[in-house]
């Protein structure tokens, strides 16, 4: 009977234990299955294999030292004490019951099990810093405190701290439980006993040792000196202290050791009381060496310190190799120079994101269930020009559809992919205020070669959040045209296969749809495409990379790819000053991702990097070098916005490299602000085309300008080059601090106060037409700036954004226009009078021969000049405008002269 009662409670607890169990470890294995597919066809089924096999071998190593750990504690030093256990309890008819002998081993051995169990999963978890510890490569450059390689604070110190803080607790672990199983004999004063429990205690105090030791090393990156970074009180106060403390523990362990066979309570207790005064001591000596010592003396005796923060900060940030220039703002704009940069002036950019968004929403969505997820900024040279474009792909929105026809076939078999993208320039608008597109329409239109695309279909983007199956019995709906929709079969190779029936249902579990495996549509060839998701499907492949907020598409022979900006990083650099959770970061690898296969490969563009270098050790086939990049995708890569705002960040304190006017914060750059639509915002940076001033060739780069902290005036602006071997250039232009450059929000301020542009603007408010006011562009251009800023009108009725007006200011000047080209011709009108030595005018009279002659024939001259300057203003001709203009003026003295006034 009471076999049976046994039987009956272990049936059951095992029973209890498959319900709780069995959804928990049969949902961790489909998705193991899945993921293993998905990687299989990615072509990354080794990349799949190293994470896990590290995880399999971490997991199994610790278990593994934790079973023999307290295997040898609990079972064999102690096997002395099973003989002694009692366990009595009350019969049912109230007598004793057995000595039950077996009992104790058992609960010990599931004892032992379940705290393996928990500490090998918490060490499993570890993998990754497991294989950086082994693979990590050197930065070859060392620390000033302990010249030790960065790579050791990287990929080392972290690993190390989990190790000893993993070995203590299996420690503390096993001395609690030793001291637990000798009171439960009565024998926790048994000289084995004794013994046993002191070499535990000193192993425990070996490691307490060991964590003093990496807290030393740790504190180069200390938080509590004048920077970041080990500082006086740290090398002169806290480190000494560590390193006695390390000493007192490791006495500490002999001396429990020897008193295991030669007891010597009092040396213990002395050692202790030692260790206890230390401690304390540590709390307190730090602080009145930080107040008595260094805030009296402190630029002195931090002043090299500070120099260690500044060096490694600027290289942690890819800030140490900065190109500096002095930018003269002495240049004036006339119409020939303005002739001159045409090609800069051409690529300004009038349409801001947000209001071109709801502007292609409402000119190129052409369907409710079409959306662009996001506007992004390009170049592609067009007719032998680099032409600067905003382009933005159309993506399928299946909720925006009715709901009724949000059925499960639409969603999945039907309505799979988006279609197509189109594309603008920057610079050019409609005589109706609208873009101009150079790519628009369903199927995609263009004008130019360049720009075809003959695989406009987008099964994997920046909106795709839902699996879709492929090559089921239903056709795919590609197109609308007209009140008909065209449709079409997927023709890649994409895709995990449904095959026979267990995998069917494997899928339907990992997805949560039964549909999957009773729908007759889906057949066992059809394939199941999901991670559609850019973000999602690289951080799955990759998630030891950061990756940028904005992938952006570009047309490669007739197909659109995406590309996407991974960036390597930690937050354990020492001495660097951290920003956002890290602070050590470099855009070491490109992501180019197939908009319809969805071929994905990871491009190593910065082979120098030690973090990168690392990874390619640990996943040999996941990254590919950039010489195997196609070439036309390079001459599209663009300097990453989200790693520039980090670096101008940074760069807004650290461009100052003395360590004096680094302490007193005499330098402090910040971030300008602007107008944005009606209200003051952090100014971002922004891509414009120009030629550098000390270059020649047009480039593409991305800046943005600095005031000086508290103040608007302007006082420098950074750049990011994006073209060719210049790719990454980091440069500032600095202005005299004698000179007054008006700052973004001078400028604003400027327009503001223009009498006929707030009138108009106030005009258009009152007439039901929201106004809003676009980024404000600064252009240095011919030793000069220029600031351009669009303003946008928005009917209540319509909500369509059109361009408005173009405001451009330089020096004094103000002018506001229809077009960029008219507000530019206001605002370089030279005087009455003044001519540019050395060029003949070209239109009009000879200024050496003396102006006279009819007046009929002078006003019509003069007509003809006006006639002239008009046609070469709206053809952008500024040379021919110009010279119309000098003529124009000649004409007009003439008169004067003639009729004597």
């Amino acid at each position: 009977m009471k076999l049976s009662r046994r039987r009956t409670l272990i049936l059951g607890v095992v029973t209890v234990g498959l319900i709780v169990l069995f959804p928990i470890f049969s949902g961790s294995a489909i998705r193991f299955y899945m993921d293993w597919l998905w990687f299989d066809d990615l072509g990354q089924l080794s990349t799949f294999r190293i994470g896990w096999a590290a995880q399999v071998v971490v997991w199994a190593a610790s278990g593994l030292v934790v079973l023999a750990g307290l295997a040898i504690n609990w079972f064999f030093v102690p096997r002395w004490l099973f003989g002694l256990f009692r366990l009595r309890g009350a019969g049912a008819d109230g007598g004793s019951a057995l000595v039950v002998k077996r009992l104790p081993p058992i609960a010990l051995s599931a004892t032992i099990v379940a705290v393996a169990s928990i500490m090998a999963w918490v060490a499993a978890d570890q993998w990754a810093g497991a294989l950086e510890w082994v693979h990590g490569r050197p930065f070859g450059f060392s620390d000033p405190i302990f010249g030790f390689d960065v790579s050791f604070y990287v990929f080392r110190l972290p690993f190390y701290r989990f190790l000893v803080g993993w070995a203590l607790g299996l420690i503390g672990v096993t001395l609690v439980g030793s001291v637990v199983l000798y009171t439960l004999a009565g024998c926790l004063r048994h000289v084995r006993a004794i013994r046993h429990l002191s070499v535990l205690g000193a192993l425990f105090l070996v490691g307490v040792a060991l964590g003093y030791q990496l807290q030393r090393w740790a504190l180069v990156q200390s938080v509590s000196g004048a920077v970041f970074g080990a500082g006086y009180t740290d090398v002169h106060a806290r480190m000494p202290l560590l390193t006695l403390l390390t000493g007192v523990v490791v006495v500490g362990a002999f001396v429990l050791l020897i008193n295991a066979w030669f007891p010597r309570w009092r040396l213990l207790l002395g050692v202790g009381v030692v260790w206890l005064l230390l401690a304390l001591l540590a709390q307190v000596y730090p602080a009145n060496v930080q107040r008595m010592t260094v805030e009296p003396n402190e630029l002195a005796l931090e002043r090299p310190f500070i120099e260690h923060n500044i060096g490694f900060t600027r290289y942690a940030y890819g800030l140490d190799e900065v190109r500096e220039f002095d930018y003269f703002d002495t240049g004036e704009l006339t119409a020939q120079g303005l002739e001159e940069n045409r090609d800069t002036l051409d690529n300004v950019r009038l349409w801001d994101w947000r209001p071109l968004h709801a502007t292609y929403d409402q000119m190129q969505a052409m369907r409710a269930y079409y959306a662009f997820a996001d506007i992004d900024i390009d170049r592609y040279v067009l007719d032998g020009r680099l032409r600067q474009v905003t382009l933005a792909v159309r993506e399928l929105d299946i909720t925006e559809m009715r709901e009724e026809s949000r059925t499960w076939i639409n969603r999945h078999l039907i309505y799979t992919h988006g279609y197509g993208l189109c594309m603008s320039p920057v610079g050019e608008v409609s005589a109706d205020g609208l873009p101009e597109f150079l790519v628009r329409n369903i199927p995609p239109q263009s004008d130019h070669p360049e720009l075809e695309i003959t695989r406009p279909e987008i099964y994997f983007g920046e909106k795709t959040i839902d699996y879709v199956i492929v090559d089921t019995t239903e056709d795919e709906f590609s197109f609308p045209m007209g009140d008909q929709n065209v449709y079409s079969r997927y023709e890649g190779s994409a895709g995990v296969e449904v095959g026979g029936l267990l995998r069917r249902a494997a899928l339907a579990m990992r997805f949560g749809d039964s549909q999957i495996l009773f729908s007759d549509a889906v057949q066992p060839d059809s394939r199941v495409l999901f991670r559609r998701e850019l973000t999602d499907r690289v951080k799955t492949l990759a998630p030891m990379l950061s990756f940028d907020a904005d992938p952006y598409p570009v047309i490669v022979d007739g197909r659109i790819v995406w590309l996407y900006d991974a960036y390597t990083w930690t937050d354990r650099f020492p001495y660097s000053q951290p920003v956002g959770g890290l602070n050590y970061i470099r855009n070491s690898v490109k992501v180019v991702i197939d908009a319809y296969t969805g071929d994905t490969t990871f491009y190593v563009v910065d082979s120098d990097d030690p973090l990168i270098q690392t990874y390619q050790a640990i996943y040999p086939d996941l990254f590919t070098p950039v010489e195997e990049m196609d070439p036309v995708l390079r001459e599209h890569w663009r300097y990453p916005e989200q790693l520039f705002l980090i670096q101008a960040d940074i760069y807004a304190d650290y461009h100052v490299e003395d360590p004096r006017v680094f302490y007193n914060k005499e330098d402090l750059w910040e971030t300008p602000t602007e107008i944005r639509g009606s209200k003051k915002a952090q100014m971002a940076p922004y891509y414009v085309t120009i030629r550098l001033p000390d270059s020649d060739e047009l480039s593409f780069i991305l800046m943005r300008p600095y005031v000086p902290a508290g103040r608007q005036n302007m006082v420098a602006w950074l750049y990011a080059h994006s073209d060719g071997e210049s790719y990454g250039e980091l440069g500032v232009y600095k202005f005299s601090k004698e000179v007054l450059v008006y700052g973004p929000m001078q400028v604003e301020s400027r327009i503001d106060q223009d009498p006929r542009i707030s009138q108009q603007l106030s005009l258009w408010s009152q007439s039901g037409s929201s106004v809003n006011r676009g980024n404000l562009i600064v252009i240095p251009i011919d030793g000069t700036l220029l600031y351009v800023e669009p303003i946008y009108l928005e009917a209540e009725a319509s909500r369509l954004p059109q361009f408005g007006q173009a405001v451009v200011l330089h020096r004094n000047r103000v002018a506001m226009a229809d077009t960029l080209s008219a507000a530019l011709a206001e605002v370089v009108q030279e005087p009455p009078g003044t001519e540019r030595p050395g060029e003949p005018p070209e239109i009009g009279l000879d200024p050496q021969e003396p102006l006279a002659g009819e007046v009929h024939e002078l006003a019509l001259s003069a007509q003809n000049h006006y006639e002239t300057a008009k046609r070469c203003l709206e053809e952008g001709d500024w040379a021919c405008y110009g010279d119309a203009l000098e003529g124009l003026e000649r004409d007009l003295e003439a008169l004067i002269a003639a009729t004597g006034e």
